[in-house]
């Protein structure tokens, strides 16, 4: 895991650029939060660009809703993927965690739009508090940055 800090190109100025956030709702708590610092970072790096949030029941549902939105008339420009995934006993997570890494990766290239993905894979809640709530590693705020930087990227 990297504890580097991604600097990203501000937005400001650039209006039109569509971004959808789906976030599962399963580990609330966390999920939450990484809907709340993703959208501040949004807003204030790239107060321009529309941003609606989808919310689905868990990490698993997550890129059938990034395939339907990739699929409307008019795509976002942008999409964002955030979950929790905390491991248990069993191998269902890291099944669950393989899946949705998969099929994000798929719909990126398909569509040929930026899927970011912050569908978190956790041994335990005291990761999830690091990186959901914490402020010195929060993949909501990270997703956002790397977002940004794809937008600049591919609108150029």
């Amino acid at each position: 895991m990297s504890n580097e800090i991604l600097q990203a190109p501000t937005l400001r100025g650039r209006k039109g650029l569509k971004a959808v956030i789906v976030a599962s709702t399963f580990n609330k708590k966390y999920t939450d939060a990484l809907v709340e610092n993703c959208r501040g970072e949004l807003g204030h790096m790239a107060p321009g660009v529309a941003v609606t949030v989808v919310r689905v029941p868990g990490a698993f549902e997550i890129p059938m809703v990034v395939n339907r939105e990739l699929r409307r008339e008019e795509k976002p420009d942008a999409i964002i993927a955030l979950g929790v995934i905390i491991r248990g006993s069993t191998a269902h997570a890291n099944l669950i965690g393989e899946a949705v890494t998969r099929e994000l990766l798929r719909a990126s290239c398909d569509h040929l739009t930026p899927v970011i993905h912050e569908v978190l894979l956790l041994e335990n809640e005291e990761q999830a508090e690091e990186r959901c709530c914490g402020e010195a590693l929060n993949r909501g705020r990270e997703a956002a940055r790397t977002a940004i930087c794809m937008l600049a990227l591919t609108h150029q």
